[in-house]
């Protein structure tokens, strides 16, 4: 899922990310998504019915990050 910059923020609040969006962004399966979760690489925020979710602006900067460290290592 790629959300607009529209989309990004409404009624001020910032895009949550399923487990399975942030999968697709990183090409991996979302169990990953929640173990990378659980060790703090990526901070979630949890519903009240338990579920994960992630912010946007956090997983894009991540996405960043990594995208760029593989650049430089090229």
């Amino acid at each position: 899922m790629t959300a607009t910059p529209q989309q990004t923020r409404q009624n001020g609040q910032e895009q949550l990310l399923t487990p399975g969006e942030v999968a697709s962004l990183f090409r991996v399966d979302p169990k990953t998504v929640t173990r990378w979760a659980t060790a703090g690489r990526i901070g979630s925020i949890r519903t009240p019915g338990g579920h994960r979710r992630f912010r946007e602006s956090e997983v894009r900067a991540l996405l960043a990050e990594l995208t760029n460290d593989v650049s430089r290592s090229a």
